[in-house]
């Protein structure tokens, strides 16, 4: 696993701090800790954009981001589990890993190539 998507899965973590901030901060260290979330997130995702396909980039961010965020609120905020969510969160993670799996480089990392 290159650096990138390194980057990508920590930069999901703060997603999720920073989306499930959105809906329970309520004092100034916690919004600040959700703003600081956001930019951490951001910045990460967009490093690694500059080395891997910005689609599968994306999609593995919101993706893992969607099934951390509604983890999260299960586990923390007492969000109802269940059977349908749990099966959708599933089909969610099996696309994610497929994109995971064939995402690769883009182009850019292989200048001969790309010249055709």
């Amino acid at each position: 696993m290159n650096r990138s998507w390194i980057y990508i899965f920590i930069g999901v973590l703060f997603e999720v701090i920073w989306v499930t901030g959105f809906k329970h901060a309520t004092d100034v260290w916690t919004w600040a800790a959700t703003v600081v979330s956001l930019i951490v997130s951001f910045a990460l995702i967009i490093s690694a954009s500059a080395k891997l396909p910005v689609g599968t980039v994306y999609a593995v961010f919101t993706g893992l981001g969607t099934v951390g965020t509604v983890v999260v609120e299960m586990v923390m905020f007492d969000e109802p589990a269940r059977p349908l969510k749990l099966v959708l969160i599933a089909i969610l993670l099996a696309g994610v890993i497929g994109l995971k799996v064939i995402g690769g480089e883009s182009p850019a990392d292989h200048p001969k190539e790309a010249k055709g």
